[in-house]
């Protein structure tokens, strides 16, 4: 019997350990409850509270969790409905707060999270609640967390997940898109065919400015060859006045000569001459060939021409042309 006894202290002994020891699991906290009042929290690892005095009242998860928002249709406010789904994460900071606090903390989270996403996207219009997910993800997350902050939780992130216009509003943004695009491509081939208009006049224009400036150089060139030309011209007739002023009649006849020959190649050189007419007789052309004939020789170191008032040698005889009194 006295064995019997000391099993059942030993017993006892162990029972009243094992509920005295606490081992609370990495990333939880539990709240310790002194006859149903809070009077502390339990770390992770092991914890040693009286039994019967203590018990544990709340298992705190202490890690980031993840809330979905259920899908729900919202108003905007250019009244277009559209349906609306997203996630909040949180993580609780104070267990004793997240326990005692608030009755339910996941629904309490999920209902404010509701209530603020209506909203925030009731005052928004459509474009707006699908172009600035980033401002509506911000203005949820300072609400959010503010209200939050008194149960111990701070929240870290709210995401809109999907924005479900009706099928009727998408095929007109649709149809706007596509207009919108058309319009720039409008746009952008009516600015191509502009600059490549302007282009070509300024080449037109360029080029109409250079053809200006080669004939106004051409027409300088040739003004300048014909006063060469003159100035030559005026300068022979010079040479030849002051050699017919000095006495010497073999220049006035070289002159002379030479414009004949001039005007008789002219004649010769047109294709339809087949027949020429002189107008002077053959006489006079060899009178002139006479001449030139002794400027020849005075060139050339020959017999001196005579002087003024000494008679000029005879002429020779005469004899007729072959192109004299006809054809």
């Amino acid at each position: 019997m006295a064995l019997i006894g000391i099993l059942a202290v030993v017993l006892l002994v162990l029972l009243f350990l094992m509920s005295s020891i606490k081992i609370v699991r990495q990333g939880y906290h539990y709240t310790i409850e002194h006859f149903g009042r809070f009077t502390a929290v339990a770390q992770p690892g092991f914890n040693f509270y009286m039994p019967f005095f203590y018990r544990v009242g709340r298992k705190v998860n202490m890690m980031e969790q993840v809330l979905d928002i259920p899908g729900q249709e919202i108003i905007t406010k250019d009244n277009a409905m559209v349906a609306v789904d997203g996630v909040v994460f949180f993580q609780v900071l104070d267990a004793a707060k997240a326990a005692y606090e608030v009755s339910d903390l996941y629904l309490a989270i999920l209902q404010l999270s509701t209530t603020n996403l209506r909203t925030v996207m009731g005052s928004m219009d459509l474009d707006e609640t699908l172009s600035k997910r980033d401002e509506i993800n911000a203005r949820l997350l300072i609400v959010v967390d503010q209200a939050t902050e008194a149960w111990g939780v701070k929240i870290t992130r709210v995401e809109v997940k999907d924005i479900r216009p009706p099928a009727d509003i998408v095929n007109a943004m649709g149809r706007q898109m596509k207009a919108e695009r058309e319009k720039r491509a409008q746009i952008l081939e009516a600015e191509g065919l502009r600059a490549s208009a302007i282009l070509k006049a300024e080449g037109e224009k360029q080029s109409a400015i250079l053809q200006a400036e080669g004939t106004r150089e051409a027409a300088f060139r040739s003004a300048e060859a014909r006063e060469r030309a003159a100035e030559a011209e005026a300068k022979a007739t010079q040479l030849v006045s002051d050699a017919i002023e000095n006495g010497s009649a073999q220049a006035i006849n070289y002159f002379v000569a030479q414009k004949y020959v001039e005007a008789v190649g002219m004649f010769a050189r047109s294709p339809n001459a087949k027949t020429i007419l002189f107008p002077v007789e053959a006489t006079q052309l060899i009178g002139t060939l006479g001449g030139i004939g002794a400027l020849a020789k005075e060139a050339l170191g020959g017999n001196a021409p005579p002087a003024a008032g000494e008679p000029a040698p005879p002429p020779p005889p005469r004899r007729a042309g072959p192109f004299e009194g006809g054809r």
